[in-house]
């Protein structure tokens, strides 16, 4: 699960206790990434060789992830259990990666808007759909995620979505600052706000935390035409 920036969810079975049977969607989303990046990268520098080397890999790490990790039924990427061969139905807002990492077929990217529902609160995106009592499932933000959601829907054409949760999560963020002068890790988007009852795991909602403070102003950067 740290991998790809997590702690404490029932993503990957209790507590996340079975990460080692699953291949996740987001840690493939990034590594897709990151081999899109090292390619233009080499081939910026003049080594065509591997350019197409890391250009090859991501284009097999991007047939299977629409292979195996895009769920017709949900219409959303999931996660893969490699020990049933079987898709997890835990749904989980990590499947907007997909957006922002160029992964979705235009068919796809409608099919994640119309999901949208699953995740979205007055304060932001959620997590998870499912409520479990730990800090990176329902009903509880963190903010980079929101950040790559509102960056992918920008990236294929849903503006107004992108806005209306950005504007949602800046919300939380601003409605927690009001109440007691702090910025925090992580947010209740059902409230918008920063009231977090973690049951087990890491119950402190850390203050200070700098991909809150990064991602607040780089949401305000993407409002501020529209407000000016």
């Amino acid at each position: 699960m740290r991998e790809s920036g997590f702690d404490t969810t029932f993503r990957f079975g209790p507590y996340s206790g079975s990460t080692d049977e699953f291949a996740p969607f987001c840690l493939n989303a990034l590594l897709y990434k990151y081999e899109r990046d090292v390619a233009f990268i080499a081939a910026e520098l003049g080594h065509s060789d591997d350019a197409v080397a890391w250009s090859t890999t991501a284009g097999t790490r991007l047939a299977k992830i629409r292979e195996l990790l895009w769920s017709e039924k949900l219409g959303i990427f999931v996660d893969y259990n490699t020990h049933t061969q079987q898709q997890s139905s835990y749904a989980y807002s990590t499947t907007y990666y997909a957006l922002w990492a160029g992964i979705a077929t235009p068919e796809q990217a409608k099919r994640l808007v119309s999901a949208l529902p699953l995740f979205e609160r007055k304060g932001g995106l959620m997590t998870s759909n499912v409520t479990t009592g730990v800090q990176w499932d329902a009903p509880y933000g963190w903010a980079p995620l929101q950040w790559l959601a509102v960056d992918g829907l920008q990236h294929y054409g849903y503006d107004a979505e992108a806005r209306r949760i950005a504007e949602e999560f800046m919300t939380s963020v601003r409605n927690g600052y009001t109440h007691d002068g702090t910025i925090r890790e992580k947010y209740n988007v059902d409230t918008a706000s920063a009231e977090v009852v973690v049951g087990t795991g890491y119950k402190q909602n850390v203050i200070g935390f700098g991909w809150t403070n990064g991602v607040y102003v780089k949401l305000r950067a993407l409002l501020a035409p529209a407000t000016k």
